[in-house]
């Protein structure tokens, strides 16, 4: 039997455009005598759609179009995921299901039944769990559909407990003892540099432990903040057999008999860089939060620093040129060198620049508040006011034209609180929000490996703000290589003061960076939407008091 899968980029709430793909997909395949097509987890809605699942006609939606699904699956069948109504007055009102068509109708409905409710997932919150297990018979093969979650029973590195189970039942424990030819999962599986070994580790130990293929489809694609890679693969007991684009829609054809028979090593999948995946996630985080809302086009406040000019990048290879517009706003403290930098990376992209000189505004500030401010020494007040100006500049031109900005802070940055309110913490989305200081150096370098796009001085330089003289990031900050290692200990493997002060790192830094983190909760309250590329994103994924005393 030959079975295809349909790796598409779903739209949340867009009904007749996922709709549109997912008919196109099923012709395309019956076209070419596949007897089964797969598509992703909720891929008639969108995934996650959230509270949006407790809108009656929300649900209403999602069945007007299963149903119109179901009549064209004549000649071939489909497996689709969609919520699915909860006929029992106990329990919460939904499932979260994977339909399977065939014959002009839904002939089964399978429930998912582990669900996840850790990191950015949420969906206890919305369905009630299976508790019911069986199989499908198609064509003379037993089918054990998996819902994403169901097949991540065994979870090492990724609970911060030692534990490796999660839950209290096996989903394929259950399936398998019913003895399944092949196990399809479909999925909404979201990007982390971090886990894409995981991932492929998931599907091939299960794979190998239960001695059936996996048939796994990913939704690819980003929603607000989380980034879906795709990489849908199938997988015998012997090992990865074929693995679908990454960061692309793509669309397979795959013969059970030729997946069973292949070995492991036949086909040589691809590796690609962590900086290099950190990349193209992130352009297409930008790329969908402006093409699936409707935005036409971005701004940035372009200092000359590297944040901005790798923001600059990112977001002209997802937007384009023409789309996108820089804001240059030197004050009496901005060098020569960061506004030619600046300068230079705009035309390196033939990106429309504008220069505002913010000196005059700020010296306006400082008549304003000399009443009140009186003979008191200058301080980050008077810094915090340059970075307000470039913030309120921003947002006007936002306002005038249209152009959304691009926040530009960096994970480093925000983890400590080395940032201005209302200030270069504004923005519609945060594009480099998970991305630690020297994994920006990285991108940086990574753009430039044919040729020089972002102006070496802008690499080389030490970093910093520019908003008093001779200022360096480093004045107020341990040294980035320093500062990330602590970062990533505390935040990524939640690790405690004393475990990270074994790890060599002097004790009075490791609590100064871990006091800094703590304090500065509040701001992060405030950031905008952050790209997710990492285990634990600042966002919905890492929920921390804001009121409390912690250490």
């Amino acid at each position: 039997m030959k079975i295809a899968i349909a790796q598409l980029n779903f739209t949340i709430g867009a009904f007749e455009e996922n709709l549109e793909k997912i008919i196109r997909a099923i012709r395309r395949a019956r076209q070419e005598k596949a007897a089964l097509v797969v598509f992703s987890e909720l891929a008639v809605c969108g995934y996650p759609p959230h509270d949006l699942l407790e809108y009656r006609y929300f649900i209403e939606q999602c069945e007007g179009s299963l149903q119109r699904i179901a009549a064209e699956c004549h000649g071939i069948a489909a497996i689709v995921g969609g919520p699915a109504v909860n006929p029992n007055h106990r329990g919460k009102n939904l499932y979260n299901s994977a339909y399977f068509m065939a014959n002009g109708e839904v002939q089964r409905v399978i429930h998912k039944t582990l669900l996840p409710t850790y990191d950015i997932f949420d969906e206890y919150r919305y369905f009630e769990q299976n508790t019911e297990f069986g199989l499908i018979n198609y064509k003379g093969f037993n089918i054990a559909v998996t819902i994403c979650e169901d097949l991540w029973y065994r979870q090492p590195l990724l609970t911060g407990y030692g534990k490796d189970r999660l839950y209290s039942v096996c989903p394929m424990d259950q399936l398998t003892g019913l003895c399944p030819d092949f196990v399809v999962n479909i999925a909404a599986s979201p990007f982390s540099y971090l886990q894409g070994e995981i991932k492929a580790g998931i599907l091939t130990e299960n794979a190998a432990r239960y001695k059936v293929p996996v048939y796994y489809v990913n939704q690819v694609g980003a929603h607000t903040e989380l980034v879906f890679d795709g990489g849908s693969m199938v997988v015998n007991p012997d090992g990865i057999i074929s693995r679908m684009k990454l960061f692309e829609e793509d669309f397979g054809i795959y013969d059970t008999d030729a997946v069973l028979a292949a070995k492991a090593g036949s086909v040589v999948l691809p590796r690609s860089s962590e900086i290099s995946l950190i990349h193209d996630a992130l352009v297409l985080g930008i790329r969908d939060y402006f093409g699936k809302s409707g935005l036409k086009s971005a701004i940035v406040g372009l200092s000359g620093g590297i944040d901005s000019a790798v923001t600059l990048v990112l977001a002209a290879r997802s937007l384009g040129a023409t789309r996108l517009r820089a804001l240059l706003m030197p004050s009496q403290y901005s060098s020569d060198h960061s506004v030619n930098d600046a300068i230079a990376l705009a035309r390196n992209l033939g990106v429309r620049y504008d220069i505002i000189d913010i000196r005059d505004t700020y010296w306006q500030y400082g008549q304003a508040l000399g009443k009140v401010f009186k003979d008191l020494p200058e301080d980050i007040s008077e810094e915090n006011i340059q970075a307000r100006i470039r913030g309120n500049l921003l947002m006007a031109m936002s306002n005038k034209f249209g152009n959304i900005v691009l926040n530009t802070s960096n994970k480093s940055e925000a983890a400590v609180g080395y940032g201005t309110l209302y200030g270069d913490m504004c923005g519609g989305i945060s594009v480099l929000g998970d991305v630690y200081k020297t994994e920006v150096y990285r991108l940086a370098d990574f753009v430039n490996r044919d040729r020089e796009i972002i102006p070496q001085n802008t690499i080389a330089k030490p970093p910093s703000a520019e908003l008093r003289p001779n200022q360096k990031d480093s004045d107020s900050l341990p040294e980035y290589t320093i500062l990330d290692k602590v970062l990533f200990n505390y935040i990524e493997l939640k690790k405690s003061t004393e475990e990270i002060v074994r790890l060599g790192i002097d004790r009075n830094l490791v609590e100064k960076i871990i006091h800094m983190v703590n304090l500065s909760e509040y701001k992060r309250y405030q950031l905008p939407p952050v790209l997710r590329i990492s285990t634990k994103a600042f966002g919905p994924g890492r929920k921390m008091p804001l009121v409390a005393r912690y250490n």
